[in-house]
């Protein structure tokens, strides 16, 4: 039989009229069987998600606090109960039961920790999707709810970023019978532990727990529905009227998302990929546009499909006399910079010349003590930094046949007297990257779109 797996993000089922949506969209199509929820989005008293309001509860007002908001734990128990109350009246819900649940797991003293912390995170999703899945029953779907610590969702011991276990794969197909049921309810983002514990994956979990359930049953597509009509070509924030690109191939949306686009949590994507189900990003907001279909191949129609920039980036230049001829010292750099728990990006390099690009935030307390370290250990003659860069990538599959493409690019930004701090093309030749100034980056981003893509 055929299905699509459909996951609704924070966005989706933030309020009553968000899941009335919900309810049309799973309605206007047969195939769409399988339904993922997130915990509701953003409340609208102190505009802070559900989920961080459970972790501030869990932390006893330490996770807002340390972010120098001033919620307490208490504050955050009552707005979460609130939320529940409030979308149970409006979608017509008996709420006792569930509320007096949700009270008496936010009131749970056991757990410590890891443990603790998981599972309060865990409950935004939990009842959403009992309280959704009561709506949907009550207006005429045959639908079942289907927690992870009933039908296994299986999660390794690491509480707070779980990894899928392959025993997973045999429960999803095992239970999820379509004979019984003609509808699945599933709350997204945790899992239990082969012990039976509450874990859940990293932020985002959602579009992991609807990849899995696509992967499992090997759906016909997975539908991920959010707040955005698909992937567009460039930021919309900066360009007004930017198009939404109608195909992407996995591999470009890995390169368009690593540099920026943060539509989609990748790893959601990884076994969608291994089994060539198409990925669909839709607005539930606006059902009927079609949005963007991620692909494991495409027939490519334009050099360009997508811009992206990253900003808030530095670049570390190292000068030592025939660097490139010594063996392991690329290996040592990124030995210390890994040290320093700082993630590197490119390594574009010459023969006495080697540069990393690093987000610069994560230089913070720590670029004093790594340029000595990489000076005693390398011996390096100079290091340079240069702070406040915006990294620019181009992607499509179409730029492997037309390398003039980068020529078009440069030559774009020249006639604007924008110049350029860095340049490097991809390996797969499928993307290259441009580094310029932040303070003249929109500048720069709305130059190459105006060029390359209108």
């Amino acid at each position: 039989m055929k299905i699509k797996v459909c996951k609704f993000g924070g966005s989706s089922v933030k309020d009553a009229s968000q899941i009335k949506k919900v309810f049309n969209i799973v309605k206007s199509d047969e195939k769409r069987r399988v339904i993922v929820v997130s915990a509701p989005g953003r409340d609208e008293k102190y505009d802070e998600k559900i989920t961080d309001h459970l972790l501030n509860i869990s932390t006893n007002g330490n996770h807002f606090s340390e972010q120098k908001i001033d919620i307490s734990s208490k504050q955050s128990f009552e707005t979460i109960i609130q939320k529940f109350e409030q979308l149970c009246e409006a979608l017509g819900i008996e709420k006792k039961e569930l509320i007096d649940s949700l009270i008496k797991d936010l009131n749970n003293k056991t757990l410590k920790n890891e443990k603790r912390d998981a599972f309060f995170l865990s409950r935004g999703e939990h009842y959403n999707a009992k309280l959704i899945c009561e709506y949907m029953k009550k207006n005429g779907l045959n639908i079942k709810l289907m927690l992870p610590e009933e039908f296994g969702f299986i999660l390794s011991s690491d509480y707070c970023d779980g990894k899928v276990i392959e025993k997973t794969y045999l429960n999803i197909s095992e239970y999820f019978n379509f004979q019984k049921a003609d509808y699945y309810m599933v709350p997204g983002f945790y899992g239990i532990t082969e012990d039976k514990e509450i874990a859940v994956m990293s932020r985002g979990g959602s579009d992991l727990t609807g990849g899995e359930l696509a992967y499992a049953l090997d759906a016909d597509s997975y539908e991920n529905w959010t707040d955005t009509n698909g992937v567009y070509e460039v930021d919309p924030r900066v360009i007004e009227n930017a198009n939404v690109i109608p195909r992407l191939t996995f591999k470009e949306l890995r390169l368009l998302s690593s540099k920026g686009f943060n539509v989609f949590h990748f790893n959601a994507m990884l076994n969608c990929k291994k089994s060539k189900i198409p990925i669909n990003i839709r607005s539930t907001n606006n059902p009927e546009h079609e949005g963007t279909l991620i692909l494991n191949e495409r027939v490519p129609m334009e050099d360009l499909v997508g811009i992206a920039k990253l900003d808030n980036m530095a670049a570390i230049h190292l000068q030592k006399d025939m660097l490139a001829d010594e063996i392991g010292f690329t290996a040592e750099l990124l030995k210390i910079f890994s040290e320093f728990g700082i993630n590197t990006y490119h390594y574009p390099t010459d023969k006495d010349d080697i540069s990393i690009l690093v987000e610069q935030e994560d230089l913070k307390g720590n670029i004093n003590n790594l340029r000595r370290e990489v000076e005693r250990r390398l011996k390096t003659d100079n290091i340079y930094v240069t702070y406040n860069l915006s990294i620019i990538t181009l992607v499509g599959i179409g730029l492997k046949e037309n390398a003039f493409a980068i020529v078009d690019a440069i030559t774009a930004l020249k006639q604007q007297n924008i110049s350029f701090e860095m340049f490097d093309m991809s390996p797969s030749k499928i993307s290259f990257h441009l580094g310029v100034s932040q303070n003249v980056s929109d500048i720069a981003l709305k130059t190459l779109y105006k060029k390359m893509l209108l």
